[in-house]
């Protein structure tokens, strides 16, 4: 069964502007796809950062000789110490 009127040129130019818009729609969106993979990959740590380095995370950086030294001990009698606050959720 055939529709009673076909006419294949006024049907293409018809919907010529539909698909020139998809198109446009579709080459925009690979353009911003292809944007993106680029500007991941040059923003992308390399082999010669310290995220990468072995030896950078395992070294302890060294204090300086004039740093002093305020590690808390048990009894120190400038470190307050007052009540503990209740857990309010506890039963």
């Amino acid at each position: 069964m055939t529709p009673p009127d076909t006419n294949l040129h006024r049907q293409k130019k018809r919907h010529r502007g539909p698909l020139i818009g998809i198109a446009l729609v579709v080459l925009f969106g690979l353009v911003i796809i292809f944007y993106w993979i680029g500007e991941e990959a040059f923003f992308a740590p390399g082999p010669d950062t310290a995220a990468e380095d072995p030896a950078a995370t395992t070294q302890a950086p060294v204090p300086a000789a004039d740093t002093v030294d305020e590690t808390l001990q048990p009894g120190d009698p400038e470190v307050e110490v007052g009540p503990r606050d209740e857990d309010p959720t506890s039963d």
